[in-house]
């Protein structure tokens, strides 16, 4: 998925809807902030999965 070499474009109805009547600036204002929304989640997941790999490995020692 990450290192896939197609360029995606993808956005709710909605977002496509205020895209498509808008500038350029804004649909990359969009854009930016449906991957910076996205980003978090990740985050989280990889904190709770190092939180996970700490714990595991003090309780091997």
């Amino acid at each position: 998925m990450f290192f896939s070499s197609k360029t995606l474009f993808s956005q709710c109805a909605m977002c496509k809807a205020v895209v498509e009547n808008g500038d350029v600036s804004m649909a990359e204002g969009v854009n930016n902030g449906i991957t910076y929304l996205m980003v978090f989640p990740y985050l989280l997941i990889a904190a709770l999965f190092y939180i996970i790999y700490k714990y595991k490995r003090k309780a091997k020692n």
